[in-house]
């Protein structure tokens, strides 16, 4: 992982825009059935608005799919992926006072591959935090 950055939805709390500093690292294994990768990464980043930084990690599973073995492979005709066959769950840790509430939340994500002609892939993920919805009224 040689770029991080965290941005959060306009309106989310606390709001973060954040880049990497210095190299994160990722470690990525397929299951024995070659159909599935496992994914664990961590990085460190740094926001613009507090200058806190923060570490992330994430762990996840990837769906090896046709698209992402062209794409893995260096294929020159490989496009980028939707949404939907790779997903993660993220947990942050900073010092940061403002930024202290991402440590409490359940973040779990949907990610995709993209492919641009010229440019190193990049994986990008779409997080949202779990919450407590209504609750279900006994039948």
């Amino acid at each position: 992982m040689t770029n991080i950055l965290v941005r959060s939805e306009p309106g989310f709390s606390p709001s973060i825009d954040a880049e990497s500093v210095g190299v994160g690292n990722d470690y990525i294994h397929n299951d024995p059935n070659g159909k599935q990768m496992r994914l664990n990464a961590h990085g460190v980043v740094k926001d613009k608005g507090t200058g806190g930084i923060v570490y992330l990690n994430y762990t996840g599973i990837a769906n090896i799919t046709p698209e992402l073995g062209m794409i893995l492979g260096g294929d020159p005709n490989a496009k980028s992926t939707e949404f939907g066959d790779s997903f993660i769950e993220m947990r942050f840790e900073t010092g940061e006072d403002k930024l202290k509430d991402l440590e409490l939340g359940v973040f779990v994500g949907a990610g995709r591959f993209v492919v641009e002609q010229g440019k190193p892939v990049v994986v990008e993920y779409k997080l949202s935090k779990a919450v407590k919805g209504p609750v279900a009224e006994k039948a």
